[in-house]
């Protein structure tokens, strides 16, 4: 399930695109090429660390808000989509930590069933989104940070401030919940195939 391209964002180093000196220098139009090629990349990225839209909108505005403000420090010894990658789960990770404190200490409301946004896909991912947003936050960002970032448990225990054993634990139970949730009807493809024959 590894996957290194899911949203990963595009690879463009700084020799690579010559929009980033320009927007170092506070260019709008170069600022405006870097965010029309990467904005969606770190939107799919904070909805999946996130499982709420609202939430991962916040998240990506306050990932460009970092990123612009410290592009001046952008080195490019890493391709430029590497460091907003890594911009980009931090301010997740920040954003979602002042809404969960913030959501304590508000009084809950009824929730509104939300559905999820209809982009035509199929109805597999329609439930792995459901699954995977049914998960505790810290497996789901474990999960997604490994098997959709390709990241390694090292890189995850230094980004989330756990342990390398931690991150593989939570890998575990996150995956087991993960098959158990996407079982039709609760039941393994063994005994799908004794009811049909």
């Amino acid at each position: 399930m590894r996957s290194t391209s899911a949203t990963r964002l595009p690879g463009v180093g700084q020799g690579g695109c010559p929009a980033i000196p320009s927007a170092r220098r506070g260019d709008e139009a170069a600022i405006r090429i870097l965010y029309d090629r990467h904005s969606s990349h770190v939107y799919a990225l904070t909805r999946q660390l996130t499982g709420d839209d609202t939430l991962a909108e916040d998240c990506a505005q306050e990932a460009w808000v970092c990123a612009l403000k410290g592009l001046a420090s952008y080195r490019g010894e890493a391709a430029f989509s590497t460091w907003l990658h890594r911009i980009a789960i931090n301010s997740t990770l920040s954003v979602r930590g002042r809404a969960w404190r913030r959501k304590e200490r508000e009084v809950p409301l009824d929730d509104a069933v939300q559905s999820p946004r209809s982009s035509g896909e199929p109805l597999l991912r329609v439930r792995l989104d459901r699954a995977l947003r049914a998960l505790p936050e810290r497996m789901r960002q474990v999960v997604v940070l490994h098997d959709v970032e390709g990241l390694t448990h090292q890189e995850i225990g230094e980004l989330l401030g756990i342990r390398v054993g931690t991150s593989k634990s939570q890998l575990f139970r996150a995956r087991a919940k993960l098959r158990e949730r996407l079982r039709p009807h609760g039941r393994t493809v063994r005994e799908q195939v004794a009811l049909c024959g």
